[in-house]
């Protein structure tokens, strides 16, 4: 009953013990409360339990009821971190027991032995008992042992065994009452399905698992390791190590399970590794390391190593000392069966190379470029980013390419499995030093053609395809609608000063919830196949004279790619440490000017224009041509206001997240019908006053303001329109880049809400601050408003990159709005809009905060 119902268990037992009983049944009823305390509260508490239950078993003198307690008690001893002790305890319960009692305290010391990484020990002491709790027709200790062996074979990497045992085990499952069980089959399915590189249906699992556990009142520590895992797999590593850190606080309350604070403190170093945080990943590695050899578990001692030489290097430090202790790591996985092995050897190839060490580097990039050929995604492309380094060492530019092209269409398979747009920006890190070799090897080889094509093998790629969109999700659409509501309660309780502890603390449960839903859809789209063409894209620039100029940053430097006239030629420019640094400093100034009488910050900030062109396209800014100009920045890149700098002020002036996001924005074709939609928010200092305005001009434009202007209609009519200009304030998130929002009657409109469109505007203005801010993630991947729109249908969006004032942006949009319905692309009639506004420092910062994205 303890894990059907545990907490009822647990007062069971209380009230067996309250009634005097035998020692038999108060051997039982110790027991029990010592299994609670064990996995859901204080081991000390359960220590004392325990021993009481197995000297009342002696009194009792029932051999088997000792043999029984003495598994229970050695599991607990283990995971207290007594780990000579506990298996002293199985062991005797081995010889104490008898026929099917033996044959459970064999499953649990093969729990034990899994616990300790003793994993091939574990696979015999299970492999034992199965046979028997068939014979006895034992169902419920039959799936847990299926379980459990099937867990001990993902350990191993035998995911084909470990989904056999899994299928086996749930089907007993179904057929018993066991609730927590239950659950934790839910969870070990989720492991399953991540180590067979299923990313949103482990998460999903994860998810109803915990939903399971809940209802128990039980907590999750295991459950928390897992999730943790996978979060850092889908490119989460700050999530991952927010909810580590908060485990082990549960935990240490509780005093709780040493073993699972071990494995914790394993999955932050991992975490805060990935999250950038060397410094916080030695700590935790280094605690971990000390828990694990105290505890007398090797394999994930051997582990917690591993991860503290990554953060120690990650940190700057590298010697030779530091390469012989990452190969024995390496060796030691080895012997262990662990997939881990080749990113240790990896690790040890790519410092040997970086002392000169040849033959050493060699012998350990061999040993991990074996892991190529078969393994889950990542597993595979830690070989071939082995095979790519063995190839440079070689001297072979070919080989470094075609390693590296075959560990990116690796990654690109992954990647089309996951639905959000999300994960698939995020999962793009994983590819970062493939794409970084080949672009070293393009640009070693002298050619700016190849340098450009490997440039666009890993830019901007979640916006290849639309994210996933299940058919009608009843549970989304009830949870944005609800988190609108919250959303526009609390704005409201804001602006009047109340308070809004309670109603915050709502909207990010609904965002939680909201997020879950997207992270759990799976990719229906195998990918169009496409690759970048260069040819297609010089003749595609050749049509209208345009200049195309694509920004790619190796080794810190930025190098130019100026495509225009049927070539592409490269020019090398400044750091791209120096250019962010300036972008800042233009946003700072931006932000001033936005303000009447900061007429003096003008010509601080017109140099600050000079400066960034000076770093950012150098000597190609006097190779441009009189024609329109196209930039394609890196991600980090994506606030500088281009229109700022000198040789583009005066240009026809676009921006786009890759060559091929401006190809299919080039080749979109525009909705039959011709539709035009204004939306205007509520709440802007100017009331939106370019809206009226332009429905005189459009005449038969779909106007949506006041309460008109709520959600649902507004997507209703945005579906499909040719082109849609919305007055609406606009915030950007930072912490969670798809709950930037434009303000409506009813509550903010949400990346989540476009990406429910079947065809967003073919244009789209956005009128408002912050609308074009972006976050970088992944390799070279942006998250926000504007590139959620890209990929729906959208051809080409103006948006702001920097704050201003609202008042001198409407006669901006108007001039705008004149040059379009005079059949100008959004590029020229923005270039034509500037040129007409008031000449004076408001107005002049005004126009250089907008831009023009995509090609229409």
């Amino acid at each position: 009953m303890v894990f059907a119902a545990p907490n009822d268990a647990l007062a069971r037992a209380e009230g067996v013990l309250d009634a005097d009983p035998s020692p038999l049944h108060a051997s039982v009823a110790h027991q029990v409360i010592g299994i609670w305390q064990r996995d859901w509260g204080d081991m000390r508490i359960a220590l004392y339990h325990l021993r009481r239950a197995r000297d009342l078993a002696a009194r009792a003198e029932s051999a088997d009821r000792e043999a029984d307690v003495l598994a229970a008690l050695g599991v607990a001893l283990v995971h207290a971190g007594r780990t000579q002790q506990g298996l002293a305890a199985l062991e005797r319960g081995v010889e104490r027991g008898s026929g099917h009692t033996r044959a459970r305290v064999l499953f649990r010391r093969a729990y034990a032995r899994w616990v300790l990484g003793q994993h091939r020990e574990a696979l015999e002491d299970v492999r034992r008992a199965i046979p028997v709790l068939r014979q006895m027709d034992d169902v419920i200790w039959t799936a847990r042992a299926l379980t459990l062996r099937a867990t001990v074979h993902l350990a191993l990497g035998a995911v084909d065994r470990a989904d056999a045992d899994f299928t086996a085990a749930e089907a007993l499952w179904d057929t018993t009452g066991q609730e927590h069980d239950k659950a934790d089959a839910v969870e070990s399915r989720g492991l399953a399905a991540f180590r067979s590189g299923d990313i949103p249906a482990a998460l999903r699992l994860l998810d109803e698992a915990e939903e399971r556990y809940a209802k128990l009142g039980t907590p999750t520590f295991m459950l928390n390791i897992r999730r943790c895992e996978v979060l850092m797999a889908a490119g989460l590593a700050p999530e991952a190590l927010a909810e580590a850190d908060a485990a082990i606080g549960v935990l240490d309350g509780i005093g709780g399970q040493s073993t699972r604070k071990a494995e914790l403190l394993l999955a932050a170093a991992r975490a805060a590794r990935l999250a950038g945080d060397a410094h916080t990943a030695i700590a935790r590695a280094d605690m971990a390391v000390r828990l694990f050899a105290g505890q007398r578990r090797s394999w994930w001692e051997t582990h917690a190593r591993l991860v503290l030489i990554e953060a120690r290097v990650a940190a700057g430090r590298s010697s030779g000392r530091l390469v012989a202790d990452t190969a024995a790591v390496a060796e030691r996985l080895a012997s262990f069966g662990a997939p881990a092995a080749p990113e240790a050897s990896l690790l040890a190839g790519r410092m040997a190379l970086a002392l000169g060490w040849r033959a050493d580097a060699e012998r350990h990039l061999r040993d991990a470029a074996r892991s190529r050929h078969s393994g889950p995604p990542l597993a595979r492309m830690t070989g071939w980013a082995a095979q790519a380094l063995r190839a440079r060492a070689a001297g072979s530019g070919r080989g470094v390419v075609e390693a590296c092209r075959r560990g990116l269409d690796v990654l690109d398979a992954h990647r089309m499995t996951l639905g959000a747009s999300e994960l698939r920006a995020r999962a793009t890190a994983q590819g970062a030093e493939l794409a970084a070799l080949a672009q070293q090897a393009s640009l070693d080889s002298g050619s700016p053609r190849r340098l450009l094509v490997w440039s666009e093998r890993w830019r901007a790629t979640a916006l290849s395809t639309p994210p996933t969109r299940p058919p009608a999700d009843p549970g989304l659409q009830s949870d944005l609608t609800a988190f609108r509501e919250i959303a526009a309660r609390a704005e409201e309780a804001r602006s009047e000063d109340r308070p809004i502890l309670t109603l915050e603390r709502e909207q990010r449960r609904l965002e939680r919830e909201i997020r879950a839903r997207t992270l759990h859809l799976r990719g229906d789209a195998p990918g169009d196949g496409y690759r970048f063409d260069p040819g297609r894209l010089l003749e595609r620039l050749g049509e209208d004279d345009v200049r195309l100029v694509e920004l790619a940053v190796l080794d810190g430097r930025v190098q130019v790619l100026l495509c225009g006239q049927g070539r592409v030629r490269r020019y090398e420019a400044g750091l791209l440490a120096d250019a962010e640094t300036e972008a800042e400093h233009v946003q700072a100034g931006l932000r001033r000017l936005a303000h009447p009488g900061a007429e003096g910050r003008l010509a601080v900030v017109e140099a600050a224009g000079r400066c960034l062109e000076k770093l950012l396209l150098g000597p190609a800014a006097a190779h441009l041509g009189e024609g329109p100009v196209v930039i394609v920045p890196p991600a980090r890149l994506h606030r500088v206001p281009w229109a700022l700098l000198p040789s583009l002020r005066e240009r026809v002036l676009s921006v786009s997240p890759s060559a091929s996001s401006w190809l299919r924005a080039r080749e979109t074709e525009a909705p039959s019908g011709g539709r035009q939609v204004l939306v205007r928010g509520p709440g802007l200092a100017t009331g939106g006053a370019e809206v009226p305005h332009l429905a005189w001009r459009y005449g038969g434009a779909v106007v949506l303001e006041h309460a008109d202007a709520r959600v649902p209609r507004v997507l209703e009519e945005l579906d499909g329109a040719a082109l849609a200009h919305i007055a609406a304030h606009g915030t950007f998130r930072a912490d969670s880049p798809l709950f930037s929002s434009l303000r409506m009657a009813d509550g903010p409109i949400v990346v989540h809400d476009f990406e429910r469109l079947d065809r967003s505007p073919y244009r789209i203005i956005l009128s408002c601050c912050d609308t074009a801010r972006f976050a970088s993630v992944g390799a070279d991947e942006l998250l926000g408003l504007v590139t959620a729109l890209l990929p729906l249908g959208t051809a080409g969006v103006v948006a702001c990159t920097a704050p201003v004032n609202d008042a001198a942006v409407v006669p901006l949009m108007l001039a705008l709005h004149k040059g379009l319905s005079e059949g100008l692309s959004l590029a020229e009639a923005l270039r034509d809009a500037r040129a007409a506004l008031p000449g004076d420092a408001l107005h002049q910062a005004t126009g250089w905060a907008f831009s023009a994205f995509g090609a229409a």
